[in-house]
């Protein structure tokens, strides 16, 4: 070559030896791209996934959180499938009753045998916390004159169920007795018993649990009858704890029924266990009259048992006020005026003023014992006695299915609602009746009741 350069093939152009410096110094950046790439790309996905699963679990943490322990409180939890089937699927023929908060269905068990099955409405409870609550108020209620929670079922998702399974108690309420539903009727120391053990089953709630339970919707019907003709206060859809220490109320939005509800807690929104003591008086009256709470007639728009008892509590006249059925079974009339007395007492104006419920038991118990301290047998009636107990009976059977046969002319029905619960009200109409015994003591006063009474089925 002229230039004198000598040309060798293991030597490349010098072009060609710059192109391949700048490919091999490009390759290892454009990967590093790459793997960045998928590096970014695969923690996204993990970090994704991550916060995904914690977010689950940490939604499942807060519904468990307060999960009620059943074991610990001593009571069963119940499957939404094991009521089902126990109340055949909730139908209306196992169906016992119904109020406001919810319905009250008849379930069999294997194990536990007849149960009482409480399944609120879907609007009841506001939330899960204010369900677990109540469960853990009412399972400190242990008392025989106190209806008992066995168990609960507490189910989330698209199921969900937030139900109470209490005892089941036999024999109805008291509602049922008062007013003669079916033909029941109690005799004077039925009423009296009843009365002293309802007293008892609130007394422990008022100061036999810490912090104190207010029941606050004590009428007959939240009054049921056990096997021994024992009371059993049932229904705590209103309860409220108590005040605590230094206080002398709470302060609550007003719940009941009309009729039984404490006019010093409608008036001032403080809820005292003087407030259940108000309704117990108007229940005591309510034994002694067999007359409904508020009464509704064609001659006066509205009348209050309270008002109506009144006078004649008040001047010794028991006899005026009585229940006829007493008036015809025959029962103490002192052990009737006291009951009355105490019931005016309970229903004082100022809740100060009101005797507790311990001391209304206690009360009840001793005037009992001292009526049978000094009881005497009964002396067997004459001819011209019996005839006339026979008589008197046979006339009041008489009129009172004749008045309740007629539906033109001897009373006239209405469905009322209080709480929820029909009622069918009858007016019926009784015409004056007298009785002249010397040995029928319940029976020497001449009765007018031509006014009438209205009896609530």
């Amino acid at each position: 070559m002229s230039s004198g350069q000598a040309f060798s093939p293991t030597s490349a152009p010098p072009n060609l030896q710059h192109h391949r410096s700048s490919s091999s110094s490009s390759s290892p950046m454009l990967g590093g791209v790459v793997i960045a790439i998928v590096i970014v790309f695969v923690a996204g996905w993990l970090c994704f996934c991550f916060r995904r699963k914690l977010f689950a679990n940490f939604s499942l943490w807060r519904r468990q959180k307060g999960k009620l322990d059943a074991a610990k409180m001593k009571l069963r939890r119940f499957r939404l499938e094991e009521l089902q089937k126990a109340t055949d699927n909730f139908s209306k023929s196992c169906l016992v009753g119904c109020g406001a908060f919810g319905n009250v269905y008849r379930g069999t068990f294997e194990a536990e045998g007849t149960l009482a099955i409480k399944k609120p409405h879907a609007e009841s409870y506001t939330s899960t916390e204010e369900f677990r609550n109540e469960v853990k108020l009412l399972s400190k209620v242990k008392h025989d004159n106190l209806v008992g929670l066995v168990g609960f079922c507490e189910e989330i998702g698209p199921k969900a169920a937030k139900i109470l399974v209490y005892e089941y108690v036999t024999n109805g309420s008291l509602l049922e007795y008062i007013m003669g539903r079916g033909g029941r009727s109690l005799t004077w120391r039925e009423r009296v018993k009843i009365a002293i053990g309802a007293a008892k089953g609130i007394a422990h709630l008022h100061e036999g649990i810490s912090p104190s339970i207010i029941h606050r919707d004590i009428k007959p019907s939240n009054i049921l009858i056990g096997e021994g003709y024992e009371a059993k206060v049932s229904d705590f859809g209103l309860v409220r704890s108590g005040p605590v220490g230094d206080q002398s109320h709470v302060s609550s939005q007003v719940k009941g029924t009309p009729g039984y509800l404490d006019p010093a807690y409608c008036s001032s929104f403080h809820l005292t266990p003087f407030t259940d003591v108000y309704s117990f008086g108007v229940i005591l009256l309510q034994l002694v009259a067999a007359r409904p709470a508020v009464e509704s007639s064609r001659n006066n728009a509205s009348s209050h048992i309270i008002d109506w008892a009144r006078p004649s509590i008040e001047k010794d006249s028991i006899e005026d006020i009585l229940d006829t059925d007493l008036l015809i079974q025959g029962c103490n009339m002192q052990m009737m005026l006291k009951m009355g007395q105490l019931a005016l007492r309970c229903v004082v104006k100022v809740p100060k003023k009101r005797p507790t419920m311990t001391q209304v038991w206690q009360e009840l118990e001793a005037a009992l014992k001292s009526v049978d301290d000094h009881f005497l047998p009964p002396q067997p009636l004459d001819e011209d006695s019996s005839t006339l107990m026979t008589s008197t009976t046979d006339q009041a059977t008489s009129l009172r299915m004749n008045q309740l046969s007629s539906m033109d002319h001897d009373y006239s029905s209405s469905i009322v609602s209080i709480d929820g619960i029909g009622l069918e009200r009858f007016h019926v109409d009784i015409d004056s009746m007298s009785f002249q015994s010397a040995r029928l003591r319940c029976l020497e006063t001449s009765i007018s009741m031509d006014e009438g009474f209205s009896i609530i089925q």
